[in-house]
């Protein structure tokens, strides 16, 4: 069995504000050791349930976080970025046959978390098919695009909420609730054993009846914050404005939804 991991920051137990995962701050160096602890609960977990390759991909800033010396034989890690659009889930293909989500945070547009965005801090909210476009929606729905079914998810309670509804077999992990500018956080050792635990539950259902289908066509609407952003990105190819802040995208074709957003964003 191949599975597939991406691990970004922001939805990890210990943080909370952006000084934390800016490896240019002094708490930085902790909480990169807490992302690496959940990647190596969550391989822990997936080892159990008889997983023999683990390929992940470090998805949060420089995308050089995870301590590789302190991952398991089995793992390989893809850090960096090539400018592929598959992006925060680069390296993955049908090859695979799960994929976990470690990590992550609420859409921009959601109060879920302090930190709560898509991609970075230009957007207001995406929205694909009128639901609020978190970077867990964009890249399990290219894991969907690969036929690769998403099993596992830990970040913020709202995104575990939110996300459920898109992947009926998907186990989740709330390692943190957000209220207003504050985090209520799980303790650490508590947030690994829960990870650890539904990693390996999540890879031993049917894998099969995990899969979902994507939708058959896209309308993504990009409300940026700045209206000066939005009229240099009208210009992308098939894009639509809608109004000063506004742009739309249709499309039947799912990967280019992430070629426009991985230039426009």
């Amino acid at each position: 069995m191949r599975v597939f991991m991406s691990v970004d920051m922001e939805g990890i137990t210990s943080t909370t504000k952006w000084d934390e995962c800016n490896p240019d701050k002094k708490d930085y160096a902790y909480h990169a050791e807490q992302m690496t602890n959940e990647v190596i609960a969550a391989c822990e977990g997936a080892i159990a349930a008889g997983v023999d390759e683990i390929v992940i991909k470090d998805a949060h800033g420089s995308a050089t976080n995870i301590d590789v010396t302190k991952l398991p034989e089995c793992a390989k890690l893809i850090r960096g970025w090539s400018g592929h659009p598959y992006s925060m889930v680069e390296g993955l293909d049908n090859t695979f046959d799960a994929v976990m989500f470690i990590g992550y945070h609420s859409a921009a547009g959601r109060e879920g978390n302090p930190m709560s965005h898509t991609f970075t801090s230009r957007p207001l909210y995406i929205k694909i098919n009128e639901e609020y476009g978190s970077e867990f929606l964009l890249y399990s729905y290219a894991a969907t695009y690969e036929g690769v079914p998403t099993v596992l998810l830990t970040g913020d309670k709202m995104l575990c909420e939110d996300s459920q509804k898109l992947h009926p077999s998907l186990y989740t992990v709330a390692v943190k609730e957000g209220v207003g500018s504050s985090t209520v956080n799980l303790s650490t050792k508590k947030s690994l054993k829960l990870i650890r635990e539904n990693a390996e539950k999540s890879l031993k259902q049917d894998l099969n009846k995990a899969k979902i289908e994507l939708p058959k066509n896209f309308k993504v609407e990009i409300c940026f914050k700045e209206h000066t952003y939005a009229n240099k990105m009208f210009y992308y190819p098939g894009m639509e404005k809608i109004d000063s802040n506004t742009l739309l995208f249709n499309t039947d074709d799912y990967f280019e939804v992430l070629r426009m957003t991985y230039f426009l964003l």
